[in-house]
């Protein structure tokens, strides 16, 4: 029997938009199925291809070619990180965030939503703290967020 592909984390390409504005539409509709939508599936893949590939920095996590999960970086800004729906609890999200640490060593930030009470659980195993609580008005969704903060000092994490 072979060895089991490892998962890899590497810069996404723009070939890979396609795949990654799939995996987005999938993930949101199974972990936020009460969030309104807001964008047709075709907008959210021209923003992918035509937005996030090209600004900041996008990463993927993969296995054996197929990507199971994302996170956009803009700066300090974890702007995005999702997982393909049944690739929860193995470790795909600690290691992607874990790229975001080492991209952004000092400090990162996040907004995510506040029932998604699976995302907040899992940013404050991580080390992030909560900072604000907001009523929806600075998301389109006009859902309730919450901002979480991240600071190497916070945990005493080596670089």
């Amino acid at each position: 029997m072979g060895a089991t592909p490892a998962v890899t984390t590497e810069r996404a390409s723009p070939r890979d938009a396609g795949e990654i504005a799939e995996l987005y539409l999938a993930s949101r509709a199974e972990a936020l199925p009460y969030l309104r939508r807001v964008h047709s599936d075709d907008e959210v893949r021209g923003w992918i291809t035509h937005v996030r590939l090209v600004s900041g920095e996008t990463w993927v996590a993969r296995k054996a070619r197929r990507i199971l999960g994302f996170l956009c970086l803009d700066g300090e800004n974890l702007d995005q990180l999702y997982l393909l729906p049944g690739q929860f609890r193995r470790g795909i999200g600690s290691l992607l965030l874990a790229k975001a640490k080492e991209r952004s060593p000092e400090r990162l930030t996040l907004f995510t939503f506040q029932r998604n009470t699976a995302a907040r659980a899992f940013y404050e195993r991580h080390g992030f703290r909560l900072v604000d609580l907001n009523d929806g008005e600075r998301n389109e969704e006009g859902e309730p967020d919450a901002l979480y903060e991240w600071r190497r000092s916070f945990s005493g994490e080596p670089l």
